[in-house]
């Protein structure tokens, strides 16, 4: 069975976003602040047999691109080997993963080798002091050093992400610039999400995307035009500054109208959007290779039933406790 993966709004989803596990060994303020604790009931992370099943599959319907998400995926000691899962797989262009950068300085050389082509690091501040406090741990300058390692190595495109948060890094534009002006890097501010777990931490941190793309044009910054299949940033570029910066704007008009991608949780949950209301479990036609066909209508039939969009703007944040439990 080959098929196009598309919904009733004419939207078509050549992207898959995958974690491999939830487990993050970092406690960001705005996402884990007390760090990641298991649960001895929680089921277990889907094996690499599963995923080569979930990734044909995928791929056979028409994904182009994965991205490898946790939690952090570069806890699960087999992630060299799942780098390779995917690369393996016939159409698949783009093999991505974001990570915090904890093993980035040690590991980036072997991922790249393995088959990962698309990196995005997460990068708060750029101050010391004030990365160890959104983060919990005091890595900047080891994975600054990661970055430019990246840099070296000739991914088809190293990017960074650094969430916004009024009074802990809206002061950071100034250096985040100084960083840009000689490094062919893309910046990605991610304007900082309500969970169903963090209400006081959004009423008092939340910044509107839309006042650092003010400073940014006033500076010079131009938006370009956005391609056929781009994802959800708007992407700005000045003509002395080698990187560019995109904005990630989930609360702006007409968020989802472009919305080109499908979540699957480290257990097998697939997701029609990251704040949806229900999780469609996967793994029990992830057991045989010969489950294929049922597998690819069992996706057929669930996109049928996704949304034209989130209900951010209502408080609704669906099954979304914290984003280490998808990946974002």
């Amino acid at each position: 069975m080959t098929m196009t993966l598309g919904d009733r709004f004419g939207r078509s989803f050549p992207y898959l976003r995958l974690s491999v596990i939830d487990a993050c060994n970092y406690s960001c303020t705005y996402c884990l602040p007390s760090g990641f604790r298991a649960t001895s009931c929680r089921p277990p992370q889907l094996a690499t047999d599963e995923i080569r099943r979930l990734l044909a599959a995928f791929a056979l319907a028409g994904m182009r691109k994965v991205r490898i998400t946790g939690g952090e995926p570069s806890l699960r000691r087999d992630l060299d080997e799942i780098l390779a899962i995917a690369a393996a797989q016939p159409g698949i262009e783009k093999v991505a993963m974001t990570t915090n950068g904890c093993l980035l300085l040690r590991r980036v050389s072997a991922w790249k080798d393995a088959g990962l082509t698309h990196l995005n690091v997460s990068v708060d501040a750029l101050e010391r002091e004030r990365f160890a406090a959104i983060t919990g741990h005091d890595r900047l300058p080891d994975l600054l050093a990661g970055i430019d390692r990246a840099l070296g190595l000739g991914f088809g495109a190293v990017k960074l992400n650094a969430v916004l948060l009024k009074g802990l890094n809206d002061d950071q534009l100034p250096a985040w610039l100084d960083y840009l002006r000689d490094r062919r890097v893309s910046l990605r501010f991610i304007e900082l999400m309500r969970t169903g777990d963090n209400l006081e931490y959004f009423q008092r941190h939340h910044l509107r995307a839309s006042v650092v793309e003010e400073k940014l044009r006033a500076g010079g910054w131009r938006e370009l035009p956005r391609a056929v299949d781009a994802g959800p940033a708007r992407e700005y570029a000045h003509p002395e500054f080698l990187g560019r910066i995109g904005i990630i704007a989930p609360y702006s008009k007409d968020f989802c109208a472009g919305c080109n991608r499908l979540r699957v949780t480290s257990t097998g949950d697939l997701r029609l959007c990251l704040f949806g209301e229900a999780g469609i479990p996967l793994r029990p036609l992830l057991q045989d290779d010969a489950q294929r066909d049922q597998l690819l209508a069992t996706l057929g039939i669930q996109l049928g039933e996704k949304d034209a969009g989130h209900r951010l703007h209502e408080g609704e944040t669906g099954l979304t406790s914290n984003l280490s439990t998808i990946g974002g």
